[in-house]
């Protein structure tokens, strides 16, 4: 075993013990959490992450004691190299281990002070010693760009006291963290730009799906499908860029629990989910209770009535725009024809969609036009009357009397009246089956169409 380490660790290469009774699951989960929540090393953010492990190895000698560099979320980036006469103590060695402060040590951090501290100040504190709680004395200051707080540096006190000017050694390491921290963020935010320009790309059908594939690392031969968001009502749409932002956000963090690698991007006033490398053993009826969960968590923590599409399931990620484009014939259709469904995928609606798409056509060619009924819709414009509207609720309900009255909340008379006059008026017949047809569809039009 000695062996096999110093080999491992020669060729650069990690070495993980396993107990024999360890079953494959739970080596695949850890090393799937190990690879996670590591910072990114040559392949990922840059050179600054070896910068941060010298700057903590060059904090530790300045001020005697162990360092370690944590973000904004108590997660570990860097530390200073320690070894057996160190005396590391317990809070030090299980937040290495965990690549992040265990939460039981941060609640006592967050009752003493020290969290609020940090957050409001860029002056040393001191924390002091707390053997009963495996707790060695510590010096710890914020790292900060300006007003915001990027991250932590913490100095713990091992075997010797703390250097004298240990406080001074802080804040300039806090200083020099900064500019790598901020390096770092702005090139995660490069990166996260050019995901959102390929798939973007991609969903438009205007790049193919092997450059978002190969800058994730997906494969484009497993099963994918796009999920469609839009805001039900005009009110929605109009609202705050916060708003939209926050809709993004819930949408992100909902669907990243079910499907890991899915990716998620605005095109306004619309947000896509692709679900890239489905298993292919997946069903539409299971991406539905996805985004029906999508659109209940809006409507209950944001006050948002987002309307969920399902596009089809295809068999590669070069097919995802196919998706895409069936996820807006749902959208348009639940939006435009008032389907009260918040979660729709074709077979569902799928003579809404199709009527609908007729409607568009239509709308399109302002010559197919009947022109007794374009001149039934003017007279309601002139007299603000109803006719128009009578008579396709009256087709809608298949001549039933009683329940287009009550549709219109009119009495059964007023209804015939209105029927009787629109006929007088446009010189329909009704009992043409042609004529009812044509009615039906051209009603149904937008006003000034």
């Amino acid at each position: 075993a000695a062996a096999l380490s110093e080999t491992a660790a020669e060729a650069g290469v990690a070495l993980l013990s396993l107990r024999s009774e360890a079953r494959w699951e739970q080596v695949t989960a850890l090393a799937r959490a190990a690879l996670d929540d590591a910072p990114p090393g040559e392949h990922g953010a840059g050179a600054e992450e070896g910068d941060l492990f010298s700057l903590a190895q060059t904090t530790a000698v300045l001020t005697g004691g162990i360092v370690s560099i944590e973000d904004a979320a108590n997660r570990v980036l860097a530390y200073s190299r320690s070894t057996d006469s160190d005396e590391i103590d317990d809070l030090r060695r299980r937040s290495i281990l965990g690549w992040q402060g265990p939460e039981a040590y941060l609640a006592k951090l967050r009752e003493w002070g020290v969290f609020q501290h940090l957050h409001s100040s860029d002056k040393v504190i001191g924390i002091d010693s707390h053997p009963e709680l495996g707790i060695r004395r510590r010096l710890a200051v914020a790292i900060r760009s300006g007003e915001r707080q990027l991250g932590t540096i913490w100095v713990q006190e091992g075997s010797t006291p703390l250097s004298e000017h240990s406080e001074r050694a802080l804040l300039g390491a806090a200083r020099v963290a900064a500019h790598h921290l901020v390096r770092r963020r702005r090139e995660l935010s490069d990166d996260l730009t050019l995901t959102r320009t390929l798939l973007a790309g991609l969903l438009e059908g205007s790049t193919g799906p092997q450059p978002l594939a190969t800058h994730l690392g997906l494969d484009a031969t497993r099963p994918a499908a796009v999920l469609g968001f839009s805001y039900g009502t005009a009110e929605a749409v109009t609202a705050p860029e916060l708003t939209h932002t926050e809709a993004t956000n819930l949408i992100s963090v909902q669907i990243a629990a079910r499907h890991r690698s899915a990716l998620v991007t605005q095109v306004d006033p619309r947000i896509y989910v692709l679900l890239p490398q489905l298993p292919r053993s997946i069903d539409t009826d299971t991406l539905r209770s996805w985004a029906q969960e999508i659109t209940d968590a809006a409507r209950r923590h944001l006050g948002l009535p987002l309307r969920g599409s399902i596009g089809c399931l295809v068999a590669g990620l070069g097919e995802a725009p196919d998706s895409r484009r069936e996820a807006d014939r749902i959208l348009d259709a639940m939006l435009g024809a008032g389907v009260a469904a918040a979660v729709a995928a074709l077979p569902d609606i799928q003579a809404e969609v199709l009527i609908s798409e007729v409607l568009t056509l239509l709308a399109a060619h302002p010559e197919i036009r009947d022109p007794r009924l374009t001149a039934l819709v003017a007279h309601d414009s002139r007299h603000q009357g109803r006719l128009a509207e009578s008579l396709l609720a009256y087709l809608n309900c298949f001549g039933d009397v009683r329940a287009a009255a009550a549709q219109l909340h009119v009495h059964r008379n007023t209804l015939r009246y209105r029927i009787r006059r629109a006929e007088e008026l446009t010189g329909l017949d009704l009992s043409r089956p042609d004529q009812r047809l044509l009615a039906m569809l051209q009603l149904r039009l937008p006003p000034g169409t």
